[in-house]
């Protein structure tokens, strides 16, 4: 069976192509449910697929099928898989030198945060490095309670920040609610988000102007002299991939200067050329005072994760001990990876890849799809970071799986997508189209062809 692009030629589904050891995959997924514990799962209610190698932007499963990776697994593999520089790389390091302490200074460690430094906005020159994208906000915002002196945290609903304590408790959506103590002293907000506005707006002039009335009124009533620092991620991204309208991230930017506020922005997803910039708050001309990245760092080759630090903040601590660190901060296999990323990234132009296949392949594809598509409400995105909104009816905007939740339909369409040879990323109702940043344009038409395929089976479920 084949599938056709609105402006394109026929493409067919991927077909299982390299040896695989079923035997052992069979073994793996035998002993992963004896023994393994899953996150954000009911244990026995899960049947995870096996993952035995990768490729590019393809991987294969237990079966020996090959799959086009439209998720890039956790929206991280931005390099694709095995990159051969990125794998080299590690295997180099750990013949030289597997770990260290991190109060020593290690080589890989200081390339990659100069690499780092010289593609971070504005002067954020001083990197911290964690595991991973939660305790890299989680730091940030114990570095801006004690460089104010205040406590509390604003940060928006429809976002995610992390799992551990304090970041999923600033994170603002339904997975906060098990684990949200009430004390952590976050306060959320509403963002702004045209197609599902808060506050009644018809253009996104009225959306951010609305918002940033909201977040000034927020501030004013909590106490600009309680409140730390407001965490945003640049362009949200399991939330939706909504992009802040023009003039909101300045004009949050200008309410924390004014009140003497710390803006983190949190480009844990979001970074490293996933937008289309190296950083997605480049699209919107803005410096924030702490800037947290992971993900695509290493490509998740290797776990790592940091902050950026504004000159004055990072004062604060020249003199004074910052009272925290990791064992495995600045970790010789991770930075040796980020240095290996960073390269590949910038000698294949990898960043500027993903902005022309956002705007020549995948934009026009999505919005082609929601002309023709009863079940697609709401395209957007940029770079390759992209979300499907899909809904019951267009007019009234009811969205095809309940807010916090899936249902039977989302479950069939990735279902769908699979047996079509497409992993694809899907959270509440939405289908995100989230490929790796050098993915070839032909593989990106192969991915949106079945797509397109998949919405056809979602229009049955709409009005």
């Amino acid at each position: 069976m084949t599938f056709t692009l609105a402006s394109d030629t026929a493409v067919t589904p991927v077909d299982a192509v390299t040896p695989i050891d079923t035997a052992g995959a069979q073994r793996a997924y035998e002993l992963d449910r004896k023994h393994v514990f899953h996150s954000w799962s009911a244990q026995d209610l899960i049947t995870p697929m096996v993952i035995s190698a990768g490729q590019g932007s393809f991987v294969w499963d237990g079966e020996g099928n090959k799959l086009l990776d439209f998720s890039s697994q956790l929206v991280n593999t931005n390099i694709g898989h095995q990159h051969p520089r990125v794998t080299a790389a590690i295997a180099a390091q750990a013949a030289k030198l597997c770990t260290i302490a991190p109060s020593y200074v290690n080589d890989a460690r200081s390339e990659a945060a100069r690499l780092i430094a010289e593609r971070t906005p504005g002067e954020l020159d001083k990197m911290f490095f964690t595991n991973g994208g939660a305790d890299a906000n989680e730091h940030a915002v114990r570095m801006a309670r004690l460089h104010t002196g205040r406590h509390k945290v604003l940060s928006a609903y429809r976002s995610y920040h992390g799992g551990t304590e304090l970041a999923v408790n600033i994170t603002g959506d339904p997975r906060r609610w098990p684990s949200d103590t009430g004390t952590s002293g976050t306060i959320h907000f509403f963002p702004p988000y045209l197609y599902r506005s808060a506050f009644h707006s018809s253009t996104e002039e009225e959306e951010s102007e609305r918002a940033l009335e909201h977040l000034e009124q927020v501030i004013r009533y909590e106490g600009p002299d309680t409140i730390a620092a407001i965490m945003l991620e640049s362009i949200p991204g399991t939330a939706g991939i909504y992009l802040p309208p023009p003039g909101y991230l300045a004009g949050v930017r200008d309410l924390a200067t004014r009140f003497g506020i710390v803006f983190i922005a949190d480009e844990v997803m979001a970074g490293f050329g996933r937008s289309g910039k190296w950083f997605a708050v480049e699209h919107f001309d803005v410096v924030p005072d702490l800037l947290t990245f992971a993900k695509g760092v290493t490509s998740g080759y290797v776990p790592l994760g940091g902050v950026a630090i504004s000159p004055e903040i990072a004062a604060t601590f020249g003199k004074c001990v910052y009272p925290g660190g990791l064992t495995y901060s600045g970790h010789p296999l991770a930075c040796a990876a980020a240095v290996a990323t960073i390269g590949a990234m910038t000698d294949e132009r990898m960043v500027e890849n993903a902005a022309s296949t956002g705007e020549t392949i995948i934009g026009p594809a999505l919005r082609d799809f929601a002309a023709r598509h009863r079940s697609v409400g709401e395209v957007r995105g940029t770079g390759v970071f992209w979300a499907i909104e899909l809904v019951k009816d267009k007019e009234t905007r009811e969205p095809l799986a309940a807010y916090g939740g899936s249902s039977p339909e989302m479950n069939q369409l990735v279902a769908e997508a699979k047996s079509r040879g497409l992993l694809v990323f899907a959270n509440f109702n939405r289908i995100h189209v989230v490929p790796p940043c050098n993915i070839s344009a032909h593989d990106a038409r192969l991915g949106l062809a079945i797509v397109d395929g998949v919405l056809d089976i979602a229009d049955g479920f709409a009005a």
